[in-house]
């Protein structure tokens, strides 16, 4: 009797999630060394310092992204790899605020050794949420649909519900990134995680009340801000004074040119030298001392002043082609931790992007978030590998599912020719 034939998982690669990818990272080391060549040129260092520090990233990136595709996508659903991963997220957390330095006056950050950069812990948040979170929904997904919301949040009290069970350690990790502070990847990480509650398979009415109360929570928010013109944080809470400068940076930044509206001011400027064409690659103004954080938290401002607006909507094209694959492939899911996984990355990619270039261009204030794939940072280019490599492994587990499928219906037709002859 001839043995099936083994299908190698490579053929089960999905080369339109890949292949973005792909195109976003090597751009992204284009212009990480076209933005931090002006700052090396000033401080007499190597020019190419910063875009090796950001290759050895990618590298190791690719390395683990094979690694993490050819596990089997069950392994993933393992209660002790995830407690392994809850508690070095912790220490690593507590570490970067309590032990190591701030920068730029904020905790956050791993010196790594042999000058190759930092990590932040708080980006590697994001894709712990999305794991954590589709395995929890993954487990309930039977009791979901017959309790509902109650499955979820069986006490009465709320904050009984945050503080019991699998929620404390949501509750906790992202604590600890807000009084790092990084408000920024704290909120993204509260909105992954609401999202991933809404398609859960709650009922609608809950599902529409989450988004009502974010809707009802950001506009009161947001109008407090207004009135206030930006001085929305208490002089007695000094960790989180510099929101206000953010704040008023984002209501009028250029009666601040020369202080908190410095940002966003010249963030409009370098969009404005770019045009519909930019100056070309290499050529921009803004980079060279005028735009702070230019080749991180504004970095898409410069991508815009160099090669335009058209070419900035093309990045952004090539950057929503990959969130909706992603996305689809996590709607088409036969399995739920599949689709929870895909629909969760595809959820921080949308969010981050989101939230960078509504920072950048003023129609949020800004919080201190990178721009996927193309902003200088080891650890966000690091994370959102793992993210994709997640995407792929759960996209190839699909087909494989798929393909299951199609071979049992081929065996049923075949024994039911072969019944009626």
């Amino acid at each position: 009797m001839n043995q099936p034939e083994k299908i190698s998982k490579s053929n089960f690669l999905d080369y339109s999630i890949l292949l973005p990818f792909l195109l976003l990272a090597i751009f992204g080391l284009v212009v990480v060394f076209s933005v931090t060549v002006p700052e090396q040129v000033a401080l007499g260092a190597n020019i190419y310092k910063q875009v090796i520090s950001q290759s050895v990233f990618l590298i190791l990136s690719l390395v683990v992204m094979s690694l993490i595709y050819r596990i089997n996508i069950r392994t993933f659903q393992l209660n002790t790899l995830l407690g392994v991963f809850v508690i070095i997220e912790g220490i690593l957390l507590l570490a970067a605020r309590f032990i190591f330095k701030p920068v730029n006056g904020a905790h956050g950050w791993i010196p790594l050794p042999g000058g190759l950069g930092t990590i932040q812990p708080a980006e590697f948040l994001k894709i712990f949420i999305v794991w954590y979170m589709a395995l929890i929904l993954t487990k309930r997904q039977e009791n979901i649909a017959k309790k509902d919301l109650a499955e979820l949040f069986p006490k009465k009290h709320l904050l009984a519900n945050l503080f019991s069970g699998w929620r404390r350690w949501i509750v906790f990790l992202i604590a600890a990134v807000i009084i790092m502070p990084d408000f920024g990847n704290g909120i993204i990480c509260i909105i992954i995680a609401m999202i991933l509650l809404g398609v859960s398979g709650i009922s609608s009415k809950w599902a529409n009340g989450i988004f009502r109360i974010f809707v009802i929570i950001f506009t009161a928010f947001f109008g407090l801000v207004a009135i206030t013109k930006g001085n929305i944080v208490p002089s007695s809470l000094s960790s989180f004074t510099y929101f206000n400068n953010r704040f008023m940076a984002w209501i009028d930044p250029f009666s601040g040119l020369n202080s908190y509206g410095k940002q966003l001011a010249n963030s409009y400027f370098a969009i404005s030298n770019g045009g519909w064409t930019g100056l070309g690659l290499g050529n921009s103004i803004e980079k060279k001392g005028y735009l702070p954080f230019a080749s991180t938290d504004f970095v898409f401002p410069i991508v815009i002043e160099e090669i335009g607006v058209i070419g900035g909507f093309i990045v952004l094209g090539i950057l929503f082609f990959l969130i909706l694959r992603i996305m689809l492939v996590g709607i088409r899911a036969r399995h739920p931790f599949n689709a929870f996984i895909c629909i969760g990355v595809s959820s921080m990619l949308l969010v981050q992007t989101f939230v960078n270039v509504g920072g950048a261009t003023g129609l949020i204030p800004e919080t201190g978030v990178t721009f996927p794939f193309l902003s200088q940072g080891g650890s966000s280019l690091f994370v959102l590998s793992i993210g994709i490599a997640l995407a792929l492994n759960a996209s190839a587990h699909e087909k494989l599912l798929e393909l299951s499928v199609e071979n049992n219906l081929i065996m049923k037709q075949r024994e039911n020719t072969l019944h009626w002859k």
